[in-house]
């Protein structure tokens, strides 16, 4: 590699780390009485897994799964496990799985009126 691909490279890298380092957005869940955090980006091994459900059909897994590997603490703890999914999938309101999930992506609602209707 050349230093100006290297050079580049790091840019890049460097952008990115920023984007994960910094601020984190808050979204407000009263029927939970708390906030959850989101970061500004993820990483594609993150985004892999929704994005593989997604193109499976499985829209209410992909929303579960958005919300498991993207929700944090305050600190920037992650939230969730993948443990919990099968919790989220039968014991949670989906209505607010569906509106958290939204506000976590920068989705609107209307946008997701199909995975509410299945």
């Amino acid at each position: 590699m050349t230093s100006k691909q290297q050079s580049v490279l790091e840019k890049a890298t460097a952008h990115f780390r920023g984007k994960l380092t910094g601020d984190m957005r808050k979204v407000t869940v009263p029927e939970w009485e708390c906030d959850i955090y989101v970061r500004q980006s993820s990483t594609l091994r993150e985004e892999s897994k929704i994005l593989e459900l997604s193109q499976q059909g499985k829209s209410v897994e992909a929303l579960v799964e958005s919300i498991i590997v993207k929700a944090r603490h305050a600190d920037g703890s992650k939230m969730f496990t993948s443990a919990e999914k099968a919790i989220f999938m039968n014991e949670v309101d989906p209505n607010v799985i569906i509106r958290i999930a939204a506000e976590m992506n920068n989705v609107p609602l209307d946008g997701l009126d199909e995975v509410e209707k299945n």
